[in-house]
């Protein structure tokens, strides 16, 4: 399992999104952003961070870096990509995922341990879990309040498309507590908390991000069964 992990110019997490692919059994890429190939990876990660600065828009720039034109044509091909906190941000504004990613309600920056529901487990990256179940993940930002309108969140609400909620005190004022969401065929997910921090016992208390990537062995494992 070959997992891509691109980098923008303000990248942050994107060596602890390598790691955690090793960690997990997987062989990490590096991919870069002015780089227009994916070097035949099985998936992509788009780490968290503040790409090119957060200016304009939080993944606004970074959605036209060279790189992101065949995670584009990929995603949309079946290939499977995963989002994290920037990456969320960058997925949207890809149009990728709906919706936008705007300042936390309180105007506070979070940073600590959250609670989440596993809402949907038919995607690529939470098959792994069990619907309901209820897992701890690292959150860190500033602007992850995910906001769409109506007709949007019924859709998502509706078809399954709400992968993560918060459970608890609701850190940024997202709508209906959405901590992450899918596309329509369960390939790209987008969630604001940072499953790749919580795959080490040597500096997270609990290990739910180990879910993440064993859900897209399972999902590359029955691909290639299927084919």
């Amino acid at each position: 399992m070959r997992v891509g992990v691109v980098t923008f110019p303000g990248s942050l997490d994107d060596i602890d999104a390598i790691r955690a692919v090793r960690l997990t059994g997987g062989e990490p890429v590096s991919l870069w952003h002015a780089s227009d190939s994916l070097e035949g990876v099985d998936a992509v990660i788009l780490p968290g961070g503040f790409s090119y600065g957060d200016y304009l828009r939080c993944g606004a720039i970074a959605r036209f870096s060279p790189v992101m034109a065949e995670v584009i044509k990929q995603a949309k091909a079946g290939l499977p990509v995963l989002g994290i906190c920037n990456g969320f941000q960058v997925l949207c504004e890809a149009h990728l995922l709906p919706g936008a990613l705007i300042r936390n309600d309180r105007r506070t920056f979070y940073c600590k341990d959250q609670l989440l529901r596993v809402e949907s487990t038919s995607t690529a990256w939470s098959n792994k879990f069990a619907t309901e179940q209820e897992i701890s993940i690292v959150i860190k930002h500033g602007e992850g309040n995910f906001q769409a309108d109506p007709e949007t969140v019924r859709m998502l609400e509706g078809t399954q498309r709400v992968v993560f909620r918060y459970l608890g005190e609701n850190p940024n004022g997202s709508v209906n507590n959405i901590a992450g969401i899918a596309n329509e065929r369960g390939n790209v997910v987008g969630l604001m908390p940072h499953p790749e921090h919580n795959v080490d016992p040597a500096v997270s208390p609990g290990l739910d991000g180990v879910r993440f990537f064993a859900s897209l062995t399972n999902y590359l494992t029955s691909l290639a069964e299927e084919a």
